[in-house]
């Protein structure tokens, strides 16, 4: 279709309920290409509700970037109507569309010679914004992701690690405050442990902006730890089941998609619960860098803590050590920097059950916002929620791992007792 030379305007995603994303619909969008068979999307409708995140999946070859990328005109489609905030796309010009959407690719496509800040500040630049503005976009933005700005700013692509530099990708996607964002395979390019942490961090910024969001993915697992919904796709983009992840777990539509979710669709069922739902995240004993050792392990020892949590300046675990470790340091406690095996409160159970296979101390660590402490979530916990899916009543008899027992934690990571 001929590109229109209109000016794209605003697209206003923002509204009283604090959703500052706008719907897109989809009717009957279809992409040919000359001397094929069949078309690669073949008449798609889709209502996209504003401020929700939907996973497209399906087998590869069924139209899934393609879908993606006529939203924003990268591909245009052959006919059908395409509506961003109640307005026609095909209408608007392609250019001025596009840097009013957000758009994530595999290892962020950064330019690797621009620096980060440069990086981030492209979309703004274009649009014209005051280079004070756009200084301060970009901080903003790399606090949002998680990077420091004094620390990353100036630094280019070369010198990022893979999930770093897709943070600093989904940064640049947001520069303009866009109402939509498009992302294709955003994470596919990165270890699982990074992936996991992106994953999380899309969830936290998504409870922050709420944008609408619309993710490629060959990852049901993915598709059902981030989607409030799932597009099912077959052959030629055809909707095959379009639902919330629990219905597509529980009630798939028709044998491609019971084939497509595949076994274990019960374990998929945890990454419906986010850690931060569960009732009983449990206090433990915390410490600060300099606090008295003798009153920290006095204060422990009086509610039957084991160990403690040490906590920095800005309320991060730093290290969980043992009260028989801190009482070996001396006099105060150190300020010393440990892996401390932890979850973020948006990790579903499945995350937070799988990290506890490799705890010393039956449970997790659990942060909020900012990395900061929020609490410990013990075995017991999870295994009660896991009965609470399954139906049970989580009742069935005790679990020999319960609170911060030492010689029972250090049971269960095979260690001799102390």
């Amino acid at each position: 279709m001929p590109d229109s030379t209109a000016s794209a305007g605003p697209l206003d995603g923002h509204r009283p309920d604090g959703v500052s994303g706008a719907a897109i619909d989809l009717v009957g969008v279809t992409k040919s290409y000359p001397g094929q068979g069949g078309a690669a999307v073949d008449r798609i409708s889709l209502q996209i509700p504003a401020g929700e995140i939907v996973m497209l999946v399906g087998p590869s070859g069924c139209g899934k970037t393609t879908t993606l990328k006529m939203i924003n005109r990268l591909i245009e489609p052959t006919s059908g109507t395409i509506t961003i905030d109640g307005r026609d796309v095909l209408s608007l010009d392609g250019d001025e569309l596009r840097r009013q959407i957000g758009y994530v690719i595999q290892a962020g496509g950064l330019f690797p010679h621009m620096s980060v800040a440069t990086n981030v500040g492209i979309v703004p630049g274009m649009l014209r914004w005051e280079k004070k503005r756009i200084a301060e976009r970009t901080d903003e933005l790399l606090e949002l992701v998680g990077l420091d700005p004094a620390k990353y700013r100036d630094r280019y692509p070369g010198e990022l690690s893979g999930g770093q530099q897709q943070r600093v990708g989904v940064a640049r996607a947001l520069a303009a405050d866009p109402p939509v964002l498009l992302m294709d395979e955003p994470f596919g390019a990165v270890d699982p442990i990074t992936r996991q942490r992106l994953q999380d961090e899309l969830l936290r910024i998504q409870d922050e902006l709420r944008k609408t969001i619309v993710c490629v993915t060959h990852d049901f697992d993915e598709a059902v730890k981030l989607g409030d919904r799932i597009v099912v796709l077959g052959e030629g983009a055809r909707v095959v089941q379009y639902d919330t992840p629990a219905q597509v777990l529980a009630h798939p539509a028709d044998p491609f998609v019971e084939d497509f979710v595949g076994s274990g669709a019960a374990l998929k069922a945890l990454t419906l619960t986010r850690v931060g739902e569960l009732e009983a995240l449990q206090e433990t004993t915390t410490a600060r860098v300099g606090d008295a050792v003798a009153d920290v392990v006095a204060r422990a020892r009086a509610v039957g803590d084991a160990a403690a949590v040490v906590l920095d300046d800005r309320g991060r675990p730093q290290r969980w050590p043992w009260l028989r470790q801190l009482q070996a340091e001396g006099d105060v406690v150190l300020d010393r920097v440990e892996d401390v095996l932890s979850v973020d409160r948006r990790a579903t159970l499945n995350a937070a059950l799988d990290a506890m296979l490799g705890s010393r101390y039956g449970g997790v660590v659990v942060t909020g916002k900012n990395d900061v402490y929020e609490g410990v979530l013990f075995l017991q916990t999870a295994i009660d929620a896991v009965a609470t899916t399954r139906g049970g009543s989580g009742d069935d008899g005790p679990v020999p791992v319960a609170g911060n027992d030492e010689d029972a934690a250090r049971a269960l990571a095979g260690e001799g007792a102390s």
